[in-house]
């Protein structure tokens, strides 16, 4: 795949490409990232590019193909959404009939046009009203690259999913680069995750193969009386020599078994024969998640291994 531009931070050189979107997931905020990115903040020593620009000297270049979505919405309340998109539409240089297709694909595509929803006050509008008009404003003008900051904190599950849709709409046709702190979110919309830990780079991949570099391992989760808390260790072992406890409260435990070392019909056969002396009120399997990759980078980052 053709690399289209990439972008250095801290000795980090990060390439992405068209049409796929990359995101990062983040312990703090990277609030000075972006600032860079989108031109707010000069760079004391090094730079960083955009379709070959350098955002030293051309930020103005860069804005006609650029969109930001941040994590406040920054909108007018006595404006309507048309408007706002028709102002954001002629800063990006769009004009006559081509801006109204623009201004009205646009309110359709984040489900605000039908009903006369655009032609409303924004002071009106719901919480995921404005966010769905943040994300149209940043996407205004057919940018190449996004950057998106937290784009569905806040909203309840119904209007998130609904951002979501529109967000993997749009990454057909632009790179994405979305900060998210939630796991969820990072595995809907994602193709590449970068993880970072105190601002320093971490890791990239796509989440298959994060999950397979740091996680490697079925979480196997059971309850039983606490006194049976030695029995369901001693069949964990059994089944897995190397598995590794890393939860216990009150009769419930958690172990990380190697993949390697076990098969999935083990683990079921060996549950279903425990019961019939083992008083065990639930239990499960499950694969690796990428909170399981995350709180294992982050805890293996020199930032957390200084204060430990």
């Amino acid at each position: 795949m053709e690399t289209q531009t990439s972008w250095l931070f801290e000795d980090y050189l990060w390439p992405y490409q068209k049409a796929n979107a990359s995101e990062c997931l983040a312990q703090m905020e990277l609030g000075k990232h972006h600032s860079l990115m989108v031109g707010l903040t000069k760079p004391t020593s090094g730079t960083a590019y955009a379709h070959g620009m350098d955002i030293r000297m051309d930020m103005d270049d860069i804005y006609t193909n650029m969109g930001v979505c941040p994590q406040h919405d920054l909108l007018w309340e006595t404006l309507t959404g048309k408007e706002h998109l028709f102002f954001y539409a002629r800063l990006k240089n769009l004009k006559g009939a081509a801006l109204v297709k623009a201004v009205n694909d646009s309110l359709k595509s984040v489900t605000l046009f039908h009903g006369g929803v655009g032609d409303k006050q924004v002071g009106k509008y719901s919480g995921g009203m404005k966010r769905r008009l943040s994300v149209a404003i940043s996407l205004i003008g057919d940018p190449k690259v996004v950057y998106m900051d937290e784009p569905s904190t806040g909203l309840d599950p119904a209007s998130r999913n609904n951002l979501w849709n529109i967000v993997k709409e749009a990454k057909r046709n632009r790179a994405i680069i979305l900060t998210t702190h939630s796991m969820e979110e990072a595995e809907v919309l994602c193709d590449r995750l970068g993880i970072f830990v105190d601002g320093e780079f971490q890791c990239l991949g796509n989440p298959k193969e994060l999950k397979a570099r740091y996680g490697g391992a079925y979480i196997f989760t059971v309850t039983t009386p606490p006194e049976q808390e030695s029995e369901i260790e001693q069949l964990v072992h059994r089944l897995s020599p190397s598995a590794n406890k890393i939860y216990n409260l009150s009769g419930t435990q958690k172990f990380e078994l190697p993949k390697q070392e076990v098969r999935i019909a083990d683990v079921f056969h060996a549950v279903e024969r425990a019961k019939s002396r083992l008083s065990i009120h639930a239990w499960g399997l499950v694969d690796t998640t990428l909170e399981d990759v995350f709180i294992k980078v982050a805890k293996g980052a020199p930032v957390f291994n200084d204060v430990a």
